[in-house]
């Protein structure tokens, strides 16, 4: 087959299938075909496109991981070029292409095109074993904590049917009062044992403050007297929910494990964690989101527009000056500054300063924790451009 000059091929990634579409320079579809997700049929798409190019074709894919994770392998082992056109870009571009209906293939060409034109495209470097561990173990622990919080809901609702006064009393994203339902879920079954024997009771679990935890339980179990409908099987899904959110707090302690172990031999990791309230999960989330690789970022304003904390103008006509958030940015990282900024402000002095200075500028309270973030940004890019830990200033001395 006859080369045709430099080569884009976009990618509309699939789980059994992958729609590939090839570009020339001048636009014009010379390749479209779709391909199974095993890897000789990817091998042989990807030499067939490389065979239509003068030089290396430059690849682009509306996914980072999952289903194309065998075929970026596949192209970083050829060294290729790869660049992300995130999926929410192929939606708006979609009507400015011709054809109204949504394919496969016009997304796969769409994807081409726009590597094809632009050149702000995020590059895809292939994740090393460490950072696709911990992004793997983020996404498992992000599913185990939205279950976690699932259930805890689930839950207060059954309590409500129980007792209300019981449901206000307990905290149940904490370990005792989650032992306390899993065991005696109904005010008849508390007021029967007394608080002496619910406290006995529960220090032999291990409850801390068991004493507090049981008076607090008993004082509710008082308050209502009147047994409620269905108030049996209800205590029965009650216990057996407590017990629920209780494996599932083992099994996220067990992956925080995983993820610290495999955190801290990156690198970076110390580096890192020295900047005030960012540990070991929000450390290895900045990893991830990175891709654990600072060159990427060419500024401390690259790394901040990648986060969603650089503002985007939206001017039009005589008004200038108005800036917004913009669309396209890195939720995990943005939410990685955002929190970290939160936790410094209680306790980094320096963190506290800056945010009580702009709160007294007029700031409202998260107008300031994103300037906060922002500035962090800064200074994270710094010390890992230089490879340093974060040293706090030191408070001003007055002469004796």
């Amino acid at each position: 087959m006859a080369e045709t000059g430099r080569i884009w091929a976009g990618v509309d990634a699939g789980k059994e299938h992958h729609h590939v579409a090839a570009l020339d320079e001048a636009g014009r579809l010379v390749l479209s075909r779709r391909v199974a997700n095993d890897e000789l049929a990817l091998r042989e798409v990807i030499a067939e496109v490389t065979a239509l190019a003068a030089g290396p074709p430059r690849w682009a894919i509306d996914l980072r991981d999952g289903y194309a994770a065998l075929l970026l392998a596949l192209l970083a082992a050829d060294a290729a070029e790869i660049v992300y056109v995130p999926g929410r870009m192929v939606n708006r571009m979609t009507g400015a292409y011709r054809g109204e209906g949504k394919t496969d293939a016009k997304d796969a060409r769409i994807i081409a095109d726009q590597a094809r034109m632009r050149a702000d495209l995020t590059p895809l470097a292939p994740g090393d074993e460490l950072i696709t561990e911990l992004r793997m173990l983020v996404a498992r622990r992000t599913d185990l904590v939205t279950d976690r919080t699932r259930v805890i809901n689930r839950l207060r609702v059954t309590m409500v049917e129980i007792s209300p006064a019981l449901e206000r009393a307990l905290d149940f994203t904490r370990t005792g009062p989650l032992t306390l339902i899993s065991g005696y879920a109904t005010p008849a079954a508390i007021r029967g044992t007394g608080q002496d024997q619910l406290t006995a009771w529960l220090r032999e679990r291990g409850v801390r403050n068991a004493a507090v935890l049981a008076r607090r339980a008993v004082t509710a179990a008082h308050a209502q007297t009147v047994r409620l409908p269905g108030q049996d099987i209800a205590a029965e899904l009650a216990a057996d929910l407590a017990r629920e959110v209780m494996a599932l707090n083992e099994r996220i302690g067990q992956v925080d494990e995983r993820i610290a172990a495999r955190f801290r031999r990156h690198p970076a990791a110390a580096v890192i964690t020295s900047l005030p309230g960012i540990g070991v999960l929000l450390g290895a989330e900045f990893l991830v989101a990175t891709g654990g690789d600072m060159a990427a970022f060419s500024s401390a304003d690259h790394l901040a527009g990648y986060a969603g904390l650089a503002p985007a103008p939206r001017d039009s006509g005589r008004r200038t000056g108005s800036l917004h958030r913009p669309r396209r940015y890195n939720r995990m990282l943005n939410r990685v500054f955002y929190y970290s900024a939160l936790i410094s402000i209680q306790h980094c002095p320096d963190s506290r300063t800056f945010y009580d200075r702009k709160r007294a500028e007029g700031k409202k309270h998260n107008q300031a924790v994103l300037a906060l973030a922002r500035r962090r940004v800064n200074v994270l890019w710094a010390l890992l451009r230089d490879q340093k830990p974060y040293t706090p200033s030191q408070p001003a001395t007055t002469a004796a």
